[in-house]
């Protein structure tokens, strides 16, 4: 039988390729991307012409430690993130995105960052 976590790993990296097969991000509505670990969350937002990352901040950042709480959960500091990609991206006059979830499912911290970005007035 084969180990769980392996299984885990190549359905995940089907997973990523079937989604960047599907989206890429253009000068006019870049790609936002995002990549979690077991304590934080990443938020970039991509090129894909150029090949540049625009924009990008985490939970680890010194951006956004400072306005996290130790009391706030994972999915609550991801919310955050989002919030702070969006103020970020609006800076520089991005408005419109598409969303790239990664490996990840679109659920709990993904989800997070999604509806603080849409919160803080980023389209999909």
């Amino acid at each position: 039988m084969a180990d769980k976590n392996i299984v885990k790993a190549k359905k995940a990296q089907r997973r990523q390729k079937r989604i960047r097969g599907k989206i890429s991000g253009t000068p006019e509505c870049p790609r936002l991307t995002v990549a979690k670990s077991l304590n934080n969350v990443f938020a970039q937002i991509i090129d894909d012409v150029k090949g540049v990352t625009l924009l990008a901040t985490a939970t680890n950042s010194k951006a956004i430690k400072d306005s996290l709480e130790k009391s706030m959960t994972k999915t609550q500091k991801a919310h955050q993130v989002g919030l702070v990609i969006a103020e970020l991206a609006k800076e520089k006059g991005i408005t419109k995105v598409v969303f790239d979830r990664n490996k990840s499912r679109y659920h709990g911290r993904v989800k997070a960052v999604a509806d603080g970005a849409r919160e803080g007035g980023l389209k999909f």
